[in-house]
Parts: C-alpha cells; sequence; structure tokens
C-alpha cells in the first residue's frame, strides 16, 4: 500500500487548487481522476471568467486549466489519470482502479473534489439519439472538435445553456431556440443579451412537450406551462431540429464521501445532497476535506479558491503549515470567495426574486422575459452614457463579480469601485482614447464603443465579434438590435485582433447616426460562421 501526505480525488478546477496549494506547504500530494486529462471542466470552457485579477477573470477557461498543470507540474505534484476511484474507507484508505488492476492508498489527509453530474429530465422521446447534455455538447465541441448537431433546441436558460448555446453557434450550428419553464432568464444577464443580439429566441414559461423521430430526433414540440408547471393546451409550438441540449442543473457527486461514513445534508440550494462541512471544506471526518461542486454547485472560479482553502487547512491539520499561517491565508481566500458569492446572483439569493440593483435602478423586465434589455430601459443605467467622440457604452445591467474593464482601460474611463459587484459608470473627466482594451476585457461581452457623429450623418459602433470567417474592412451587412432585429445597414470599417485581445475582434461598423445607440450586432452575407476559438 503507497502512502501519500495528502490524497486529492479529482483534478478539476478545485482538484489542482487544492493540490498546488498543500504541495506549496510541503505536503507530498497524489492527484487521482479518471479521465485521460487533467484539468476537469476548465478545458471546455473556452469562454473568459467572470470576477477579479485574483479569480484569473477576462482569462479563458482553457488557458486556466494549462496555468494550473504548470503550477502542479512546478510543485512536483504526482497526476495519476485513467485512475478511477472505487471506494473511500475509514483510515482514510481509497482504492483505485488502474486499468485492470486495484490499488490500494492511504493518505494522511484527503480532499474529494470529485465535481458534479449533469441532471436530466425525462419527456415523450427523451432516449433517442440527438437528446444529450448541454456538457456532453461541450466535451464534443471544445474537446474533439465535433459538432453535436446542425439545428439545436438548448433547454434551460442558467448560464450553462447560456454559455453553451454561444458555443454552440460559434461552432456552426443553428440555436433555434432557448426554452425554460421557469418565467425569467435564470443566467447571466449579458450571457442572454448576446444570445438574444445574435436573433436566438427565448421561450420562458415553456418546456417540451416531446421529442419526435423514430430512430432519432427529427424535431421537437415546445407548449408553454402554467404555475404548477401544467402545459397550457393551444400553445404548442414545433421546432424541425436534429439535437435536443439539456441544460437542467448539476448534481454534487458525493458517493464517495457517504462510503467513508461522512454526515449528508440534503440542501436544494446546494444542487441536492452535500457533505456537511465547515468553512475549510472539513467533513464529519477529520482529515477528510471537500471542495468544488460536490460540496455544492458554484462557478469554477470559487471552485478553485474552495480548493486552496481546502489544501490550505490540509496542511494545517497534519502540521505542515503554522496556525497563523492558515489562519492569515484562510482569511484572504474567503474574502476573495465572498466577493464571488455577492450580487443577485449570490447562493443565498437563489429563487428570489430582485427587483432593484444595489444602485437601486430597477431590474430590466425585457432582459427576464426575452433576454435582451429593451433600447428604453437601457438608458437607466449608469454605464450607459451620450457624448461627444468616441466613449464606451458598458451594458451590464446586473449586480454580477466582475470588474475587468476597470483595470483594462488606460485612462481610467471605468470606474466600478472597491465592491466588484457594481455596475461599471463613466468616468466623467477622463477622455477614451478608443483602444478597445475594455471591450475585449468584458467577459460578457457587454462593453461597445460608441463615437455618435463621424460626420455625414453617420456614426460608427465598436463591438466585440467571436465567430469566424471575421468580416473584411469594406464589407457591407446589416446592423442587429438587442432583440436580433434588423436595424439598418451597416458597413465594416475596421476589425481589430491582437494578442491583447485574447481572440475576441473587434468589429467597427458604419451606421446611420440614429442607430449609433440600437446597433449592437453585425450580420454580414457571407453565410456560416464558425469560432474564433476553434
Amino acid at each position: 500500500m503507497k502512502r501519500y501526505d495528502l490524497i486529492v480525488v479529482g483534478a478539476g478546477p478545485a482538484g489542482l487548487s487544492a493540490a498546488i496549494e498543500a504541495a506549496r506547504q510541503g505536503l507530498k500530494v497524489v492527484v487521482f481522476d479518471e479521465n485521460e486529462r487533467p484539468g476537469g471542466q476548465l478545458f471546455k470552457q473556452i469562454h473568459k471568467f467572470f470576477g477579479s485579477k485574483e479569480h484569473r477573470a477576462k482569462i479563458r477557461g482553457f488557458r486556466i486549466g494549462e496555468q494550473l498543470l504548470k503550477e502542479a507540474e512546478d510543485a512536483g505534484i504526482e497526476v495519476k489519470l485513467g485512475a478511477t476511484v472505487a471506494g473511500m474507507y475509514l483510515d482514510k484508505e481509497i482504492v483505485v482502479k488502474l486499468g485492470e488492476e486495484l490499488v490500494h492508498y492511504k493518505g494522511d489527509a484527503v480532499i474529494v473534489a470529485t465535481g458534479a453530474a449533469e441532471n436530466m429530465i425525462t419527456f415523450p422521446g427523451w432516449t433517442l439519439p440527438g437528446v444529450i447534455g448541454a456538457g456532453a455538447a461541450q466535451t464534443m465541441m471544445n474537446l474533439h472538435g465535433v459538432k453535436p448537431g446542425d439545428k439545436i433546441l438548448m433547454l434551460g436558460t442558467g448560464n450553462v445553456g447560456l454559455v453553451v448555446s454561444y458555443q454552440l453557434i460559434q461552432s456552426g450550428c443553428e440555436v433555434v431556440a432557448l426554452v425554460d419553464a421557469a418565467p425569467a432568464v435564470g443566467g447571466y444577464g449579458v450571457h442572454a443579451a448576446k444570445l438574444a443580439r445574435m436573433g436566438v429566441p427565448f421561450y420562458l414559461g415553456h418546456t417540451i412537450k416531446e421529442a419526435e423521430g423514430t430512430e432519432c430526433v427529427t424535431g421537437v414540440e415546445i407548449a408553454q406551462v402554467d404555475h404548477k408547471f401544467n402545459f397550457i393546451p393551444g400553445t404548442e409550438k414545433h421546432f424541425d431540429v436534429d439535437t435536443i441540449c439539456l441544460a437542467v442543473g448539476l448534481s454534487p457527486m458525493a458517493q464517495l464521501l457517504k462510503m467513508a461514513g461522512c454526515a449528508m445534508e440534503e440542501n436544494p440550494a446546494k444542487g441536492g445532497q452535500v457533505p456537511v462541512c465547515d468553512e475549510t471544506g472539513q467533513t464529519s471526518v477529520p482529515g477528510i476535506f471537500v471542495a468544488g461542486d460536490v460540496s455544492g454547485i458554484e462557478e469554477a472560479s470559487s471552485a478553485m479558491i474552495e480548493g486552496r482553502i481546502a489544501g490550505l487547512a490540509a496542511a494545517g491539520y497534519l502540521g505542515y503549515a503554522e496556525a497563523i499561517t492558515v489562519k492569515m491565508g484562510r482569511e484572504v481566500l474567503l474574502g476573495q470567495l465572498e466577493s464571488l458569492r455577492d450580487g443577485m446572483f449570490a447562493p443565498g439569493r437563489k429563487g428570489k426574486p430582485v427587483e432593484k440593483t444595489q444602485e437601486g435602478i430597477a431590474i430590466s423586465e425585457n432582459l427576464l422575459k426575452h433576454g435582451f434589455v429593451s433600447d428604453e430601459e437601457i438608458l437607466r443605467y449608469p454605464g450607459v452614457t451620450r457624448r461627444v467622440g468616441v466613449h464606451p457604452v458598458m451594458e451590464c445591467t446586473q449586480n454580477i463579480p466582475c470588474n475587468p474593464c476597470q483595470d483594462a482601460c488606460p485612462k481610467g474611463c471605468i470606474a466600478i469601485g472597491d465592491r466588484i459587484t457594481a455596475l461599471p459608470a463613466v468616468v466623467d473627466d477622463a477622455a477614451c482614447v478608443g483602444c478597445g482594451m475594455c471591450v475585449a476585457a468584458c467577459s460578457g461581452q457587454a462593453i461597445f464603443l460608441v463615437n455618435e457623429d463621424v460626420g455625414g450623418g453617420f456614426a460608427e459602433v465598436t463591438l466585440p465579434y467571436e465567430l469566424l470567417p471575421l468580416p473584411e474592412v469594406g464589407d457591407a451587412g446589416v446592423a442587429l438590435g438587442r432583440g436580433g432585429q434588423e436595424v439598418c445597414t451597416a458597413q465594416v470599417t475596421a476589425v481589430k485582433t491582437t494578442k491583447a485581445f485574447d481572440q475576441t475582434a473587434l468589429l467597427t461598423i458604419r451606421v446611420p447616426a440614429d442607430k449609433a445607440m440600437t446597433a449592437r450586432f453585425y450580420k454580414s452575407g457571407k453565410g456560416a460562421e464558425r469560432s474564433a476559438e476553434a
């Protein structure tokens, strides 16, 4: 039986972060993961992360994964892949299936970071080929370069459903609709808005009635539901699709913790049955810690911080780190974690309606019901201003933990303040130079540069663009509004791509001056487009 100071189960963002933090304190660490590639969900996440510098904001998930793997290698951490942990028993002993062999390992401490599994729902036809989880679609696209389908309906408007829908479009798929039985969009408004301006319709208060087809999916029928989630006759709608993606939540994978005798609790706010643990992640069994989605469903940024907290706590538990070091480190990390858990999407607010932002501004009803802020509503927000010359217009309308735009602007034109969930505001006495760093840095693609008068009755709008092929200077197309409707003709006047923009192109279009505050996407006539990150 091989022995380690610390065994980590799971090589995702939480597990790797935990292993790195523990190894830095001097522990001999091994990480087991059943997959053939470490990094967990990170290598499927091609979008830019939210948060602040401490949370690796504005960095794409797969790049964060690369950073963690390099840090783990530098720390001398042993990572065993294709290693399925089949059991965890008393005294922190585990059994691992390596190939055809079962091997016993013993840890003085164990951190379980097994993550979560996708939920599924049933409906007539749900077992047909072509009905898949959103995470499976993401794996096909971003890990294997395979299109999940051509015409796709997404069920679920949480962040997973919204982010994967956008990535489906990047891969060349057509997303025919986003559907959710809930009466309001569940994920970040900025994610919904970038889909809405591309013309994807939202059907809230609807769900799938039936998947059509005999050997595979050929269509789907949805219908509106009442407050008891019963179908309302006469509201059926049909879509020709070959794929149905389900983004209906996640459940913690806590089986090993039950096996080890850890106390469990049923907590719907955390995704189901989770281990009872303290703020360091230590369970009811001394020396067994948890981190990431196995202890409650949250974003990957939170999982990484929880991993670091657990790794530091394990070092303290085993006597490798002094109590004062553990205490001070934990306080800093808990502060970072609390900042991510602030705002209207905080875990404690799940299921609770929010009527106003923390600044006292009424929430956009149109955003919640249709996926985009109306032209009238957008003027409420402090980031939306009109002035002479080029200036940023920040259509960030919800209190989410994110502030890269503030750091990105070299001229200090954007202010958020110390509380990273505050809405961004334009600084009155700062002069924008039109560099576009804020546009590229915005993880929600919610910032635009606008010059309302470039002469001749025209304006220019610079917007983020992440599709291929990129339009070319001189191309003529159509400008789309926030709801995906055609608002005017548009001509491409500039296309900027630099390493600093990290694969987000800045596309500048010329439009009639009276459309400067409504033109928010460019549609060319060149046909199929695919991801700029493929």
